[in-house]
């Protein structure tokens, strides 16, 4: 079974209010195991309430960032993943074609949007093994 790869501020996580709790909802829908990512530092995680997420967070602390190929490699490694076994999806367009990159199956999430259809949708289409 596919794992969700879940982007943690600017998707799951929406500043100034916390979980963005229809897409939790969604995402509970699924059995699938769920990872959080972010490039958040220690101090970010706690202003922003990672340490309080309802799964899993993954975070390299700014070295290297999502945007860079580097952080998806030592991602999957570290939780004992591959490309072809993980969707992803992601507000930053710079880090979509970096995980794209990799043969991370990602879909960019317009923030700005929170179209929940369209992340169901993706979901929906690639967790089928």
């Amino acid at each position: 079974m596919k794992t969700i790869l879940v982007d943690a501020i600017g998707a799951f996580v929406i500043k100034g209010e916390g979980i963005f709790q229809e897409m939790y909802d969604l995402l509970e829908k699924y059995p699938n195991k769920k990872v959080i990512l972010t490039s958040a530092s220690d101090e970010q995680i706690e202003k922003y309430g990672l340490d309080k997420m309802p799964y899993k967070v993954f975070t390299l602390g700014h070295n290297p960032e999502k945007t860079d190929p580097k952080y998806y490699g030592i991602m999957l490694k570290h939780n004992g993943l591959k490309a072809e076994g993980v969707v992803y999806f992601e507000h930053n367009l710079e880090a979509v074609k970096s995980a794209q990159s990799v043969g991370i199956n990602t879909l960019y999430y317009d923030s700005e949007k929170r179209d929940l259809v369209a992340l169901k949708k993706f979901l929906d289409e690639n967790l089928i093994s």
